[in-house]
This record gives structure tokens, sequence and C-alpha cells, in this order.
């Protein structure tokens, strides 16, 4: 009697653990390889009722230092540490959702591992559940304000920086035949224009230029502070100054820095503009601050010149407010989803 009832139980246990297996319902058997220090993560949806069937196994290395299931996105169900080899581990589903299977490696060393883990749905009409999950690319924007500044005006300005008129002796006086004078650039001088002229013809000419200006400009123009030949000739427009051809000359240089007294000591030195000339005039777009010199070398044995010099700079200051801009930030995220 006693045999009849074990076998009769043998028959029952056997026919309900042929039928468990044949309602497991696999949702994916694969290898995870886990990089040293790193992380690999699982995702599948699961239906409510639903009872997973986790196994698992490290096939290289050493036990893997955590392993922890979660209701997506961070509520946690299940976890275990430092694990080697789990089997038929069954976590009940309470709620339909995304489910995170994350594998943790706190080693140096890659750790190769065999997941399975299968379904049993609560009813058969569950048994079609899709458990793949998918994922959408979701967007955010958010708006802020900052401070930026932004250009009012510039305001342009013609700049008298010198106009000597320098006296320079004949070679064999006493007092020599060189003269020099410095003048600084201002701030913000965009360029700058020169003139140089000999004596009673070399003031005439630049005069002449003067009136000649003032007559051919537009009332606007002429209107300007400072505006006049070197003005005209500083903003690339037409001076109207004539080259004159007879008369006394002068030799002049424009220096910067200890170039000024190695003139007067009649050594080597370096230039950025140089003539022989009875008058003279340019526009110059370099050096554009600092302090420079014209020197003035007088090659007549007997007579003495006078020199007229003019430098004139045009500035551009530009004036700078505040203004609150709006700016916006486009974050963007991938978000799981299910299909049922």
């Amino acid at each position: 009697m006693k045999e009849k009832i074990l076998l009769s139980a043998l028959f029952v246990l056997t026919n309900l653990m042929s039928i468990s297996q044949e309602d497991r319902i696999l949702v994916t058997e694969t290898t995870v390889k886990i990089g040293g220090m790193g992380t690999e993560e699982l995702y599948f949806g699961f239906e409510e009722g639903d009872q997973i069937i986790f196994n698992f196994e490290v096939v290289k290395g050493k036990d893997l230092k955590e392993i922890e299931i979660f209701e997506y996105p961070d509520a946690s169900i299940f976890m275990d540490y430092k694990t080697q080899k789990i089997n038929d581990k069954t976590i009940n589903i309470n709620k339909r959702g995304i489910y995170k299977f994350s594998f943790k490696n706190s080693s140096a060393g890659v750790r190769i591992c065999k997941v399975k883990i299968e379904r049993i749905a609560e009813s058969s009409e569950n048994k079609n559940f899709n458990t793949t999950v998918y994922w959408k690319t979701l967007r955010d924007t958010n708006y802020y304000y900052v401070n930026e500044k932004y250009l009012i005006n510039k305001d342009t300005a013609f700049i008298n920086v010198a106009s000597p008129v320098v006296k320079v002796h004949s070679t064999t006086n006493l007092n020599g035949n060189k003269s020099t004078f410095n003048f600084s650039l201002p701030k913000n001088t965009v360029s700058w224009s020169y003139y140089v002229g000999v004596d009673q013809a070399g003031q005439e000419a630049y005069e002449k230029a003067t009136k000649e200006l003032s007559e051919k400009a537009t009332p606007l123009i002429a209107k300007i502070p400072g505006y006049g030949p070197l003005a005209a000739l500083a903003l690339g427009s037409t001076s109207y100054i004539s080259k004159l051809q007879r008369g006394e000359d002068i030799d002049f240089y424009i220096v910067e820095g200890e170039n000024v007294n190695l003139f007067l000591r009649g050594q080597q030195f370096y230039y950025i503009k140089k003539g022989k000339v009875i008058n003279d005039f340019g526009l110059l777009t370099s050096p554009l601050k600092g302090n420079l010199h014209f020197c003035l070398s007088n090659d007549n044995a007997v007579t003495g010149v006078t020199v007229t010099v003019k430098v004139v700079a045009v500035t551009v200051t530009e004036n700078w407010g505040t203004q609150q801009v709006k700016k916006f930030k486009v974050n963007s995220w991938q978000s799981p989803y299910l299909k049922n």
C-alpha cells in the first residue's frame, strides 16, 4: 500500500514538473561579456502575474560583484552579491512594465557569463506577451536668459596728433643738421597719415589742398571736426595734396623706440618710412599705437630749412551695451517602451 502511494506521488510530481517546463517561455539565453570595472544591462518587458525564472553562471573569471533586477527605472526587486551561479531563481511580477537586469564587475579582469531568462505567464492569454523593449528619443527644451554685450555704435574721430614746424640747420652749422620730434598715436587708432613740407612752398601746398578739399567735399563731410587733407588721406579718399617738383628738400624718417638715438649718432637704424622730398604725404596702418619719431636731416651745406610736419590719426571707438538674450538648450535621452 505504501509503495502504491509513493509511486502515485512520484507520478504527480513528475507530471507537475513536466507541465512547469512546458509552461516556461524563453525570453533570452545569451552570453554577456562584462569588462573590467564595467556594467552591462539587459532590458525586458513582463506582464502582471508573470513569474521570472532567472539562471546565471560565470563561465570565465571569478564571481561577479553584483547582480540586481529593477522594475524600471530604479525599484529594486532582486539583488545578489559575489555571485558565481544562480539556479532557477523565481521572481513574481506584480505590475506590467519594463525590468532591468544589471551586472556589475568590480574586478579589472573581464567576466563572461551565461544568462538565461524565462517567464511563466499567469494565463494562456498572456503567453504571447511581447517582452522586447524598444527605445525612443525624447527631447526637452529649456529656455534661459544670459547677458550679452552688443555694439551700440562706432564713433569715428580725426585727431590732430602733431603739427610742428621744425628748423633743420645746414651741415656746417654748429648745432648739427639733424632734428627730431616724437608723437604718440591715440587709443583706438585704425589708420594715420602724415605730411612733410619744406619751407614756405611746402606749407602753401598743404594750405592749397585744405582749401580745395573744403570746396569740393560734400557739406556733410566738410562739417566733420578735424576733417582735412590728411583725414581724407587716412580714409583712403582724395587728399588734393600736390607733389612739389622744385625747392629745397629734406631727408625724413619715421622710426620707433631706440632707433631715434641711433639716427642722431649716425649709426645704422631701422625705419618705418623714409624719403628725400620737397614735400611728401602718406597713409599708414601699422604701427597703430605707441611712441613714434620723425627724424629730419638736411644735407645742404649752407642753407637751413624749415619743415612743416603734420600727423592726423583716425580713431574708431566702439560703444557697447548689455542686453538680455533668450537662449535655449535641448536635452535628449533614450526612453524605453513596450508595444503591448
